[in-house]
């Protein structure tokens, strides 16, 4: 079951972090900026980028065994 759900985690975090960097017009990724905005403002993308690489390296954690 690890290996679902730390794939799962990796396609979503690499998902917000190349939207982020390509600022992407997505309708999910534009639901997320939205509601990051509020509270990032002009930061948002950046915010959005480097949540992305932190969720991916948690998955690699939780896929292996090592985390959860």
């Amino acid at each position: 079951m690890n290996f679902l759900w730390g794939s799962l985690m990796a396609f979503m975090g690499l998902f917000m972090f190349v939207s982020a960097m390509r600022k992407s017009n997505f309708v999910l990724y534009r639901l997320m900026y939205s509601r990051v905005k509020l509270l990032w403002g002009d930061y948002a993308h950046t915010f959005l980028a480097i949540s992305g690489l932190i969720i991916t390296g948690l998955s690699a954690l939780f896929f292996f065994g090592i985390w959860g």
